[in-house]
């Protein structure tokens, strides 16, 4: 069971996304396929992040279209799960490549080896331990956490990574309207890990 308030945030968001008219939306995840995809790729959604996908699943254009792009939502539907798996593994991978071949750094990891490998296998725990990030679109991500709601979305590119939406439903507005973030504006400390990188 969700909180009313991490429903109702993820239950907006796919109102303003509906609203929009320019994504095909399908009928919502049910609890069984949920737990087959919180089962088979071993996380579990963010409540908002679940309300949402109950509340319908985007779909991507289909090939036909004129409007052919990658796929950009993740279809946990149908989707091809070595396609998914790689979505889920991105955040990550795009991470330790930075570290291998531009020499990213954090200082609380210690002293950077100068060999880039062992650099990578270094820093590879640190990224393990963090939250999970599941794909919302494209790069954009929330973390992962049943019981949790209301996290920042975060575009994930590498390491360069900035805030797209104070939360969920303020994402779409971000993602599909104009950007529009108050510079007064104060993220939760929700993010572990992550938000570092910000």
């Amino acid at each position: 069971m969700i909180s009313t308030e991490a429903s109702q945030l993820g239950h907006e968001a796919a109102r303003r996304l509906a609203r929009l008219g320019r994504v095909a939306i399908s009928a919502g995840l049910t609890d069984a396929e949920f737990d087959r995809i919180e089962q088979t790729y071993g996380f579990e959604f963010a409540d908002d992040h679940r309300a949402f996908l109950a509340a319908g699943l985007p779909l991507n254009a289909p090939p036909d279209s004129g409007q052919a792009r990658k796929n950009l939502w993740p279809d946990w539907r149908n989707g091809d799960p070595n396609d998914l798996r790689e979505q889920l593994a991105r955040p990550i991978e795009d991470a330790l490549f930075d570290i291998e071949m531009n020499g990213v750094w954090r200082p609380v990891w210690g002293k950077r080896p100068t060999d880039p490998k062992c650099a990578v296998e270094m820093a590879r725990p640190y990224f393990e331990q963090a939250p999970k990030l599941v794909p919302i679109r494209g790069h954009r991500f929330l973390p992962a956490g049943h019981g949790t709601y209301g996290h920042p979305v975060l575009s994930v590119h590498q390491t360069d990574i900035i805030f797209y939406g104070t939360d969920l439903a303020d994402y779409i507005d971000q993602e599909f309207g104009s950007w529009n973030i108050s510079e007064d504006w104060e993220p939760p400390p929700l993010v572990p890990f992550w938000s570092d990188f910000v």
